[in-house]
């Protein structure tokens, strides 16, 4: 390092005196051209003045007069002499330095007499210069000679002298003042923020990776790009020396827990040359505009989470829609980006709707009609024959773009995710019947009398029995899904091996409940943040205990039967009163939608009502959050909430559960959940409660609240240790195992013309064939 600062200073030293050393060359020829040409008039002028004498005296041959002018020009005159030459350019008189006379050229001479007019030169014999300035002289009209006036032009030098040597002074001066403060900036703004940057590495070396990711990190500000990659270094150190910790820590202890890397690892083995390709609405990364910059932000999801590892692993593709503002800006000209941003391993492939289609697509039949369909929450699902259509054209062109992608692989692996995308797996099932098709539905299946209300059931029947797998939350759904095929197919069901055969293609329907991911051995510290009292004083009021529901603002999540429940609590139990407060944070959803307008209504007129009738001026019973939190600020409010409640009318899983449990580290905290959610089959533990009985939850909540340490400390451990077994990245190491365990065999389908289609024969070898 000291030989960098030894050719930084030598370097800026040199730099500074060229600099300097040009600019005051051009400095001394600009002053010097300045001089010369001062000279030049002056010499002229007295040149031009003395002529008329110099030719009267020529005239009458008077030279002695002449040389007496001469004598007293150099006596009144800085000037070397003066000198008379005829039209022939002979001396007739001069009065000067002989050695100079000798030495003057004959050219300014000849030149003045030519032309007629004043001609000059300068020159120089050792150290002295002068100026030779000839002026024509005429007699009687004609041509007889010149005067030549010599002028002392020492001084110019003298000048040039004087500006090098301040120049010197100047360049000193500014070497010893630039070099300190470089020498200064180089100690501040480099030295001490690689020391620091260092220093972080050894404690990361060290192993004590807790001293805190982001540390100093502003001291790097001026190299982002080498901040930005430290950072995401430091990250994947900490994340590797936890995840090497906590394996270790499950091999001790003889346990089977799934991590990100392991699936990783899974996936490699298992998949071998295949690709798997991810079809989703919602994307894993999607750019913004917040205030002046553009910023990739991660959207709240499970999905992502399990997913994510499974294409890092494969180099995947992750075909979805491109929703964010910013999102056509960020991508090449195939619609592609790679992600994640800071460490790409994989492809994101944006497909483009325009408003009238996601109109149709999104808000019209998947989500007013599929969604109260799938969620019987007495919402009357809506069904038009435009949104149908809509959502048909939508299915068929994310088609066409997942089958652009796995134009060039071979046995490609395609993962699609949800109701949006039904009708998929058999448009893509029909062009590739080598791909694995697999889809998950992560709603819940209707029993057939209440899914025969849609008027195309049949289609969308028959495009889910395109895939290879189908996979719900619980075996429930599961049923549910081939009492449907057999009330609308004609197709032969297998409920021995949970199958469903149609034209000669068997698919597979299994139960994966879907999960969330859990740290196994404890490692992650509960974040610094705000305590209970701190969060609500930001809300005006204060308590004892808090209770959470965290959810999106749907009809489906039971939110006002929520606030029923506990309004009734404190009817009940005045004791509660000033002592509890209840936090509903609910994030907007599907706002164009008219149903969703009203829920929004009647949430915040029930909130306001409770508060009105309970409230006082320090205590306000209900806090109503109606924004999109980000997983930092929900998961403080998980750590503070003494109970969370998950009272969902009708759900699929219902990860809110989950999080719950994942995030409480310090092992409290109870759990209050719907019978009607997916996570009620896994979760005995928690208080299981039916969101129509309004008093029922009421007591539940009084019960939580009042549960014995010892009981809510066990029930909690029990809970978080089934989570942990079956976290996210078991399911979906699940599904993609059972998916490449079928073994596909090419058919002549004789009802189709001759076209192959793909059959399924089990794998009775499968460790993943035991579902229920």
């Amino acid at each position: 390092m000291r030989s960098f600062r030894l050719r930084l200073i030598l370097a800026l030293i040199a730099g500074i005196t060229v600099v300097s050393v040009a600019s005051t060359y051009f400095e001394v020829l600009a002053r010097k051209h300045v001089l010369r040409h001062e000279l030049e008039v002056r010499t002229g002028w007295l040149g031009t003045s003395l002529q008329p004498f110099v030719e009267q005296n020529l005239a009458s041959g008077s030279t002695p007069q002449i040389a007496a002018l001469a004598s007293e020009l150099r006596s009144h005159q800085e000037a070397l002499g003066l000198v008379i030459y005829d039209a022939k350019g002979n001396v007739v008189a001069y009065d000067a330095p002989a050695e100079i006379v000798r030495l003057l050229p004959p050219g300014p001479v000849k030149l003045a007499v030519k032309r007629g007019s004043n001609s000059g030169a300068f020159g120089h014999m050792g150290d002295q210069q002068w100026l030779e300035e000839a002026i024509p002289l005429h007699v009687n009209g004609r041509p007889a000679g010149a005067l030549v006036l010599l002028e002392d032009a020492g001084y110019i030098r003298s000048e040039a002298g004087i500006v090098w040597r301040q120049t010197f002074w100047h360049i000193a001066a500014s070497v010893l003042l630039i070099v300190g403060v470089t020498f200064l900036m180089v100690r501040w703004f480099l030295m001490l923020p690689i020391t620091h940057l260092a220093e972080r590495l050894r404690s990361l070396r060290m192993g004590h990776a807790a001293d805190g990711i982001d540390h100093r990190t502003e001291d790097l500000a001026l190299f982002t790009p080498l901040a930005r990659e430290m950072k995401t270094i430091t990250e994947s150190l900490v994340k590797a020396r936890a995840a090497a910790a906590a394996e270790a820590r499950l091999r001790e202890a003889g346990e089977n827990v799934w991590t990100a890397e392991r699936l990783t690892v899974h996936v490699r083995e298992r998949i071998g040359s295949s690709k798997i390709f991810v079809v989703s609405n919602r994307e894993p990364y999607m750019h913004v505009r917040q205030g002046r910059e553009t910023v990739c932000v991660v959207p709240p999801s499970g999905l992502v989470t399990a997913v994510e590892p499974v294409l890092r692993a494969c180099d995947g593709v992750w075909v979805a829609l491109g929703s964010g503002s910013e999102d056509r800006y960020a991508v090449d000209e195939n619609d592609h980006l790679r992600v994640p941003p800071d460490d790409p391993r994989y492809t994101l492939r944006r497909v483009w709707l325009s408003a009238e289609e996601e109109a149709g697509y999104y808000d019209g039949f998947a989500n007013e009609g599929l969604w109260p369909l799938c969620h019987i929450a007495h919402t009357r699902p809506i069904f038009r024959a435009s949104d149908w259509a809509t959502y048909q054209r939508v299915n068929h062109k994310f088609a066409e773009a997942v089958l652009q992608e796995m134009e060039d692989t071979v046995n490609p692996i395609v993962f699609v995710q949800d109701y949006h995308f039904a009708l998929l797996p058999r448009i893509i099932k029909s062009a590739r019947p080598d791909a694995r098709v697999a889809i998950f539905w992560h709603i819940p299946w209707p029993n057939p009398e209440a899914f025969g209300i849609c008027p195309w059931q049949a289609e969308l029947l028959e495009g889910l029995l395109g895939a290879d797998l189908i996979g719900f939350h619980i075996p429930l759904h599961c049923n549910n899904f081939l009492d449907t095929v057999d009330h609308v197919l004609e197709s032969r069901t297998d409920r021995e091996h949970m199958s469903a055969r149609r034209h000669g293609h068997t698919t597979t329907i299994r139960p994966y409940p879907v999960s969330v991911d859990i740290d196994p051995a404890g490692t992650a510290r509960a974040s610094a943040g705000q305590t209970r009292d701190d969060l609500l004083r930001e809300f005006g009021t204060k308590a004892e205990a808090l209770i959470l529901g965290v959810d999106r603002m749907d009809y489906t999540k039971g939110i006002v039967e929520r606030l029923m429940a506990f309004e009734r609590l404190l009817e009940e139990h005045p004791y509660h009163r000033e002592r509890i407060a209840m936090v509903q944070i609910a994030a907007p959803s599907r706002t164009r939608i008219p149903s969703y307008i009203d829920l929004r209504r009647n949430v915040e007129a029930m909130a306001e009502q409770i508060n009105e009738r309970f409230g006082t001026p320090a205590w306000r019973p209900v806090v109503l959050i109606q924004r999109q939190c980000n997983h930092e600020e929900v998961t403080t409010w998980y750590r503070a909430a003494d109970v969370c409640l998950v009272t969902s009318l009708h759900d699929g899983m219902n990860l809110v559960a989950k999080e719950y449990l994942a995030s409480r580290e310090d092992g409290d905290g109870a759990l209050i959940l719907s019978k009607f959610t997916g996570a009620a089959v896994e979760l005995r533990d928690a208080l299981i409660v039916n969101p129509y009985d309004i008093d029922g939850v009421a007591e539940t909540i009084h019960r939580a609240l009042e549960l014995p340490t010892a009981e809510r400390r066990l029930r909690m451990q029990r809970m978080r240790r089934q989570v942990m077994e079956h976290n996210v990245y078991r399911w979906a190491a699940t599904v993609l195992g059972d998916l490449r365990e079928l073994r596909i065999e090419v058919l002549e389908n004789i009802t189709t013309g001759g076209r192959p289609e793909p059959q399924l024969v089990h794998s009775k070898e499968s460790p993943h064939r035991k579902w229920a």
